[in-house]
């Protein structure tokens, strides 16, 4: 069993960047600019996603890693994906064009708020009772995502979830994972999120009967990310 990590990016996004210009060199002044601009346009040219106050994944260089390495090469026309707490749509702008994409999520409201973005007819809001997966059929699903969510839970509810996910993937589907690094200062000082690391990540995903393709322990400032198959 090998495990695949990324390197180290810079984990410092591009913040106030318009604040700081006049103390730039004039060389690197004309570099940023351009990121400057084309920024401001996708921002206004974009919807109002809620979460992107947590980090844009087209303008954090660690999310857009996350983005490029785990989420867009998987998704295809003729796939089906599971996202599991959307939130208002963060990343589930980069899954919409999967065939048909599943959004679970144990609150209405969360559904709710992602409708007022996302509400396509290849898409199903499913609202489930906090770790199954209602209204999706076995070895049904090709990918499945999630960000922002297994920060959160403890390790039972964890467990109980890699379960039941187990029954809607296909064999060889991918999973991908972001979850709460406590060996991690940002993580420590964190209150909401759970006790996890990898070690015990780890074991979880294996003892589940899963099997670990790629581990990323170094981009995410406060958490890591797992990238296991059935």
């Amino acid at each position: 069993m090998s495990f695949a990590s990324s390197e180290t990016l810079d984990l410092m996004p591009d913040l106030n960047t318009t604040l700081h210009l006049k103390m730039l060199r004039p060389k690197k002044k004309r570099k940023l600019l351009p990121r400057i601009f084309a920024a401001i346009k996708r921002e206004l040219a974009s919807p109002n996603v809620y979460g992107l106050q947590w980090g844009d994944p087209d303008v954090v260089r660690p999310l857009r890693f996350i983005r490029d390495r785990y989420v867009l090469p998987y998704v295809s026309l003729g796939h089906t994906a599971v996202e599991i707490g959307p939130g208002g749509g963060r990343w589930t702008r980069y899954l919409v064009d999967f065939k048909t994409l599943y959004v679970v999520d144990y609150h209405a409201e969360a559904l709710a708020e992602l409708k007022k973005n996302f509400c396509k007819s290849n898409m199903e809001f499913i609202k489930n009772n906090g770790t199954d997966f209602p209204g999706i059929a076995e070895r049904s699903v090709d990918y499945l995502f999630s960000f922002g969510t297994f920060v959160h839970l403890d390790a039972p509810i964890i467990e109980t979830y890699l379960a039941n996910m187990k029954m809607i993937l296909k064999p060889g589907a991918n999973a991908v994972i972001q979850y709460s690094d406590k060996t991690k200062i940002m993580a420590q000082l964190n209150e909401s999120f759970s006790e996890n690391t990898p070690e015990k990540m780890r074991t979880m995903v294996l003892n589940a009967g899963y099997t670990i393709r790629e581990e990323d322990l170094t981009t995410i400032w406060h958490s890591s990310v797992i990238r296991f198959t059935v």
